[in-house]
């Protein structure tokens, strides 16, 4: 199924935007501009069209010009009036900037200039055209067809004055003069969209802020194909509108995701498959303690968690990982949720109004995954249902990790004793002598009521006696002890979920969230 519509295209540089229509395949976003083009006859130059118009003693040149070097546009044919002399060419078109008036340059003309040549021109004027592609927005003019028949340009009046041309002028010949009509031969023209650009969205990714920084862009973002081409910034007149893609491109973007993990997993053992994988934004802290993010791709897979700065294309690909966790060392963590639609966040957000929330940055749907010796990693997605789709896929490939490795040995110390601590999925903790090898205790998973640590090495467990039901503690020293509580927890949570799945899915909370929107 295939979604058109019409966007603005936005250039940061000159500050103009440019109707563009958008189309959407499962595979493919393409841009279109409007051209001009040549259908039949032969064709001189579909670039340049020169056209020679009769003024009529009703209706002039029956067309309208706006524009002109004074705002740094050419001057567009901005109206042409049906049945009058520049209509019955068949060879002009809204949006043509005018090259030459009999002769005369007028690329640098102010508008006045323009007015005045037209005007003066005599009962015959021929003119040299070009079509406009990237008529700013601010002329307003109409899209014509094709196109959708609501017509968003001509909605408000343009900052720039419409010269109407459809007036008499300085006419010397009273006579009515011959129709300015298309002469047989003469090539025919029609305005049509155009493909301009085609982005591919396999592993494509989405950007909603100006780049580097937390400003998010109102009604508007860009689409960076993994190639590194980009759409550019597609702005939306609406909210509702710019919504509406940003959900659509992405869900053919996670579409194509999963088939490659489909692919990618024919090739691998059940114990190596991949579980998710996608695009986020790293928070980076700056050295002036300014806030950078940076696009990461992660992935599930098998038992660990990835971070890369370009997606896995091939199988080499998974060793050349910036950075390589144990899925059941790690800690997933839900920052930051605003409750607003997946729409656009609106701007009571920025003014503070909601003081309650504790804004660490800009960014909403954000999650930490918290790693060994104490460090994490702070991401933040686009939208609410990718940060429910991570927090699933962290569960389910921590779940499987535990599982599969039934149990876990690190060595720590106590007094002196070089000791082994063992959790394990069937039996709970089990501490031995790593030279005797004999067990000095073990406990269950339920018989854990409590923990406290110094935050560094140490850290003391608090086991319920099942026969005296006093509580014993175990205190034990790790070198990791980061990597040890996050074990534990995966343990836990892993044996519960396999008792009570309910449980486990009540304690979502972006699918919480996800919900009640």
């Amino acid at each position: 199924q295939t979604k058109t519509g019409i966007a603005l295209l936005y250039d940061e540089v000159s500050e103009n935007a440019y109707d563009i229509r958008l189309k959407l395949t499962k595979e493919v976003l393409t841009i279109q501009k409007q051209d001009v083009v040549c259908v039949s006859g032969s064709d001189h130059s579909a670039n340049h069209r020169t056209v020679t118009l009769r003024r009529q003693p009703v209706g002039g040149l029956g067309l309208s010009i706006k524009g002109g070097a004074e705002h740094k546009v050419p001057v567009v044919i901005s109206k042409i009036f049906k049945d009058q002399a520049a209509d019955q060419t068949g060879m002009l078109f809204i949006g043509d900037a005018i090259i030459q008036v009999n002769g005369i340059n007028v690329e640098s003309a102010t508008h006045e200039e323009v007015v005045h040549l037209l005007r003066n021109a005599g009962d015959e004027v021929t003119i040299t055209v070009q079509y406009l592609r990237e008529a700013p927005s601010f002329l307003r003019l109409p899209l014509g067809s094709p196109g959708p028949s609501s017509d968003h340009s001509s909605g408000a009046s343009s900052p720039l004055f419409d010269s109407g041309l459809h007036l008499n002028g300085n006419s010397t010949n009273t006579a009515p003069s011959s129709p300015s009509s298309p002469i047989a031969n003469e090539p025919k023209y029609e305005k049509r969209w155009l493909d301009t650009l085609s982005v591919p969205l396999s592993m494509a990714r989405i950007s909603r802020y100006k780049a580097g920084t937390d400003k998010l862009r109102s009604n508007a973002f860009e689409v960076l194909a993994l190639d590194g081409v980009s759409t550019g910034i597609l702005q939306f007149y609406t909210a509702q509108e710019s919504a509406d893609w940003l959900r659509a491109i992405s869900t053919n973007i996670s579409d194509l995701t999963l088939q490659n993990m489909k692919m990618a997993n024919k090739c691998c053992s059940p114990s190596e498959q991949v579980i998710h994988m996608g695009w986020v934004n790293e928070r980076l802290e700056g050295t002036d303690s300014s806030q950078l993010y940076k696009f990461k791709f992660l992935a599930l897979k098998g038992s660990s968690f990835y971070i890369f700065s370009t997606p896995p294309v091939s199988t080499l690909d998974w060793v050349r990982a910036e950075k390589i966790y144990n899925l059941c060392e790690v800690l997933f963590k839900i920052h930051k949720l605003w409750p607003a639609d997946d729409c656009w966040l609106q701007a009571n957000l920025y003014l503070g109004i909601h003081q309650d929330f504790d804004l660490e940055d800009q960014r909403p749907y954000c999650f930490s995954v918290m790693v060994g010796h104490g460090k994490s990693h702070y991401f933040n997605v686009e939208l609410g249902s990718e940060l429910a789709v991570w927090e699933k896929s962290f569960q389910r490939a921590i779940f499987l990790e535990v599982q599969r490795t039934g149990s876990k040995t690190y060595m720590c110390s106590w007094q002196g004793d070089t000791l082994c601590f063992t959790v394990d999925f069937a039996l709970g903790f089990t501490c031995f002598d790593s030279k005797t090898k004999n067990v000095l205790w073990r406990f269950k998973f339920s018989q854990l009521k409590g923990s406290s640590d110094d935050g560094k090495t140490r850290v003391k467990l608090l086991f319920q006696n099942l026969d005296t039901k006093q509580i014993e503690t175990k205190e034990l020293e790790f070198q990791d002890l980061t990597a040890v509580l996050h074990c534990i927890h995966s343990f836990i949570a892993a044996k519960v979920a396999s008792v009570d799945p309910v449980f486990i899915d009540s304690q979502s909370i972006a699918r919480k969230y996800m919900y009640s929107n």
